[in-house]
């Protein structure tokens, strides 16, 4: 063959990649975009908000233990979750009444959809809003959440972009990223309250923090949309690969309050320290729970 047709096809062979690849990020743009722009309908039934000391008090537990700051930042205003050009750039929202915050007119109702159903004022799924992690919570304690951070002092501070890159994009439509709006029984019945005690049932039900990263079935893994330098979530079962197979309570409570494991070993920061803000009946109750998991093998997804 020579020169000349050789170049001409390489030339042919680099149109042809390049369109199947114009071809192909269209498409996910397309779904992505379809996706982000896709409304919700939801009633925001109403919970009980309440200005009482002792509500707020409870709230500002609630915020403090289901890593509300991981995401606002400590002070509520928000601050950048990712920042990488490839998956995208997310910025949570200032949560305080100011400047760049809140508006005025944001209801009780607005904080409910937003918090259980994961979906904003315009019905468009909130992009990084774990609402799965929280779509459970009791009325009693959703609205002390939010009788809490409608109390917070005011924040100047403008949210940054919410944007995503072709990594980003690939991954909401694969559903590696989740829109939790996406996958909330909306209209399912909540407790509107729950009996704090050293039970696996309430453990269970304070467990629902930690599915985000650890799955449904507390099995770890790989953790879905996660950047590439996370690490894979601890096996919390039984099962081969369970990494608190040999813990006792003690080791527990010590590991989520110290950030140490039993052998003097660092979790990775990953891992939200603030759970080791817990009340000891809490971890209890949370390790009652764990103890009643079936052995599984560690989650490849």
């Amino acid at each position: 063959m020579k020169i000349a047709s050789l170049f001409k096809f390489a030339a042919w062979c680099f149109a042809g990649l390049l369109v199947v690849l114009l071809v192909v990020g269209g498409t996910v743009f397309v779904l992505s975009q379809r996706k982000l722009q896709k409304t919700h309908v939801v009633e925001a039934r109403p919970v009980p908000v309440s200005a009482a000391a002792q509500v707020l008090a409870h709230g500002r537990h609630l915020a403090t233990t289901r890593g509300c700051a991981d995401c606002h930042d400590a002070n509520f205003a928000g601050r950048a979750v990712v920042e990488d050009p490839a998956v995208g750039r997310l910025h949570a929202p200032n949560l305080t009444r100011g400047q760049g915050g809140l508006p005025a007119d944001y209801t009780d109702a607005d904080w409910v959809r937003a918090i259980r159903h994961g979906v904003a004022r315009d019905g468009r799924a909130l992009v990084l809003m774990p609402s799965l992690d929280y779509e459970g919570m009791s009325d009693q304690d959703l609205g002390a959440l939010i009788s809490y951070l409608k109390m917070v002092p005011p924040v100047d501070r403008a949210r940054g972009p919410v944007s995503f890159g072709p990594i980003g994009r690939m991954l909401l439509v694969k559903g590696d990223i989740k829109l939790a709006a996406e996958h909330i029984d909306h209209g399912a019945a909540r407790p509107a309250s729950v009996t704090p005690e050293i039970s696996p049932a309430y453990g269970k039900y304070l467990a629902a923090s930690c599915i985000g990263c650890h799955g449904t079935n507390f099995s770890g893994g790989p953790i879905a949309g996660a950047p590439p330098d996370w690490p894979h979530a601890t096996n919390l079962t039984p099962g081969p690969g369970g990494a608190v197979t040999q813990w006792t309570e003690e080791n527990f409570i010590a590991a989520l309050r110290t950030q140490k494991r039993p052998d003097g070993s660092s979790l990775h920061p990953v891992m939200p320290a603030a759970f080791g803000q817990m009340t000891d009946l809490e971890l209890k109750a949370l390790w009652s729970y764990l103890r009643t998991l079936s052995p599984l093998a560690t989650h490849t997804r």
